[in-house]
């Protein structure tokens, strides 16, 4: 074989460097290290769960998860990172914490680990990966503080990617020649045909309880609509004409939704559609995973996707987790190559068939996947329009989503004139931004 080599041109050096790269090892230097990861019970990471065995086959790393429900982990992650030296290698965790943990310095910045060449993976390809997604759960310090921009960085990467979706029952469209809402003038009427055509049925299932419901389901449409909460410079604009057209939006979904749609939450709206109470449902791709499951669906093999209807732009929402290492933790290399091949396309690809949100563009148009999970092809479309920056990602926000979501409630069960109540939002919040700081530089 040598003298093979040889003749061909390629001498002893040549092929020794060929032998050493074929031989590689980037993971030999952390074989039988063990990993603490923190990740919430949720279906995503369910999917994560199945995978993870074949990492610690490839690498030798192995891994041991403790899993909380997110409100417990949330509480258990405050107190660790609190530590001189932490027992977690890697967390999982929503955008408001991204803020939170950045802001005290507890999340490690990710530049120095894919700068370094024995770690990051030149084949990790990070342009596949969601981009409205990458500056909503993974970058701080740029735009506003929260978003991307010329001085923001890197602190997590998505992973279980969400979106607003809208799902529709095939049969009951076909059976009166409705065609799918592409816009919100569309939705709207077709919301409010469908209890007319299907007497006893909603048009579409919504959130709209009082607190954090009824806001969620108003930034829903805020976005699409055109709004913002703050303009570039803190001013609240909640009660300008987009505003209004959005809560006019939210109003109109639930004067036309099932019996009981004001009181109406998360899953509350899910369970109207799943047990077929109503046509259409417009909340997150997390949802998907439930309408074919026959214990909890009476719609199976009934239900389609499409992406969330365009008003004055498109703008679906940005949820899901994202996964960062903490500035405390004690094995900081192996937990980036353990990140790195979680978000990478072979573990995104496994993740995805296993029934987890996939957080790259590639993994949406995959054959192998869409053959288990048609319906993402559809979701990568939406998450091409998701908006990192749908709701505010600051400290006070807690505040003024809770007066938003507690002022449209009045709107939707006790008839409150929807300006007056936005009017009312608009004036505490900026008292409460005052009281934070954010005018000192006006």
């Amino acid at each position: 074989m040598l003298s093979y080599l040889k003749k061909a041109g390629m001498g002893v050096a040549a092929l020794a460097l060929s032998t050493s790269m074929t031989l590689a090892n980037p993971y030999k230097d952390y074989a039988g290290e063990t990993l603490v990861v923190n990740f919430p019970a949720h279906p995503h990471f369910d999917a994560v769960m199945k995978v993870l065995p074949e990492f610690t086959k490839e690498t030798g790393i192995r891994v041991e998860v403790d899993q909380l429900q997110y409100l417990k982990m949330r509480d258990k992650q405050t107190l660790e990172l609190t530590k001189n030296k932490g027992d977690y290698d890697l967390i999982a965790y929503v955008v408001f914490s991204k803020a939170d943990y950045v802001y005290a310095d507890q999340l490690e910045n990710l530049a120095k680990y894919f700068m370094n060449p024995k770690l990051a993976d030149p084949g990790y390809d990070a342009k596949d990966l969601i981009d409205g997604y990458v500056g909503n759960i993974g970058v701080a310090g740029g735009a506003k503080g929260y978003l991307p921009g010329p001085t923001g960085s890197l602190f997590g990467i998505p992973f279980g990617s969400e979106t607003s979706i809208l799902g529709y029952r095939k049969d009951i469209f076909e059976k009166h020649g409705l065609k799918v809402p592409a816009n919100y003038d569309e939705l709207l009427d077709i919301a409010c045909k469908i209890p007319q055509l299907e007497p006893g049925m909603g048009g579409l299932a919504s959130r709209a309880a009082s607190g954090h419901h009824a806001s969620h389901a108003f930034l829903l449409h805020l976005a699409p609509l055109g709004g913002r909460i703050f303009d570039d410079k803190w001013n609240p604009i909640v009660n300008n004409e987009a505003g209004v057209k959005a809560a006019e939006a939210l109003k109109t979904i639930v004067g036309c939704g099932a019996e009981g749609a004001q009181t109406f939450g998360f899953a509350e709206a899910g369970a109207s559609f799943l047990q077929g109470k109503s046509a259409m449902f417009l909340d997150s791709t997390v949802f998907a995973g439930q309408v074919n499951n026959p214990s909890k669906s009476k719609v199976v093999g009934k239900i389609a996707w499409a992406p969330h209807p365009v008003g004055i732009r498109a703008g679906s929402q940005t949820g899901g987790f994202g996964i960062g290492i903490p500035a405390n933790a004690q094995n900081k290399e192996a937990a980036f190559l353990l990140m790195q091949w979680l978000t990478s396309k072979k573990a995104d690809k496994m993740i995805a068939i296993s029934g987890g949100n996939p957080s790259r563009f590639s993994t949406h148009a995959d054959p192998e996947v869409l053959a288990v999970h048609p319906h993402l092809a559809v979701f990568g479309e939406a998450l091409k329009h998701a908006d990192p920056d749908w709701r505010p990602i600051i400290p006070v926000w807690g505040k003024i989503n809770a007066d938003i979501g507690t002022s449209l409630s009045k709107v939707l069960t006790e008839g409150a004139d929807i300006k007056t109540a936005l009017d009312g939002v608009a004036e505490r919040a900026r008292g409460i931004m005052k009281d934070a700081g954010y005018y000192t530089w006006n």
